[in-house]
């Protein structure tokens, strides 16, 4: 999925032929890009991509990959603006989240394979915690010794959020 701007992709989300795919989404308000620097590899947010997905096979060789890597603030041109944003990074085995912020490039393992946009993907895992109790099937359960069954269809999806924010997205995704 990409916006075609003079012949060039810049890329929202792909896959290479090898199965590794990436996403990019908004990070407003978080997302921090550096100068250019001599000791990493310089990629502007919009070469991030198909620079990694061009040399990449596997979400192991993108993290080697981006071990050297500084998102420089290089915007694609006057006509657009520097997006900001994260990304996710996945193939078959597992996934990572990649955030260039004021603490410079974060490198996250994602072990529920969602993101969506800002805040900070730190904050999403740390929400899933108000979630725990929810599960994809009802569940029996026992209250002082006397065993409950849910009186309607969905009783595990009790107190899921509805609506369209990030957040809200983040948990009902994983």
């Amino acid at each position: 999925m990409a916006t075609v701007a003079n012949h060039y992709p810049l890329y929202y989300e792909a896959t290479n032929e090898r199965g590794l795919s990436m996403a990019a989404l908004n990070f407003p308000d978080q997302a921090m890009y550096f100068p250019r620097t001599v000791c990493k590899d310089n990629i502007a947010p919009f070469e991030l991509i198909p620079w990694v997905l061009s040399q990449c096979a596997t979400v192991q060789e993108a993290k080697k990959l981006l071990l050297r890597l500084n998102i420089w603030m290089l915007p694609f041109s006057r006509e657009y603006m520097l997006t900001p944003m994260h990304w996710l990074i996945a193939d078959k085995t597992g996934s990572f989240v990649l955030e260039s912020t004021e603490e410079g490039v974060r490198i996250y393992d994602d072990p529920v394979g969602v993101l969506t946009n800002g805040p900070a993907f730190p904050y999403h895992l740390s929400n899933l915690a108000n979630y725990r109790y929810l599960h994809s099937t009802d569940q029996p359960s026992n209250f002082c010794g006397i065993p409950y069954s849910g009186y309607s269809g969905g009783m595990g999806a009790m107190g899921l959020p509805g609506d369209y924010s990030t957040a809200s997205r983040f948990i009902k995704a994983a």
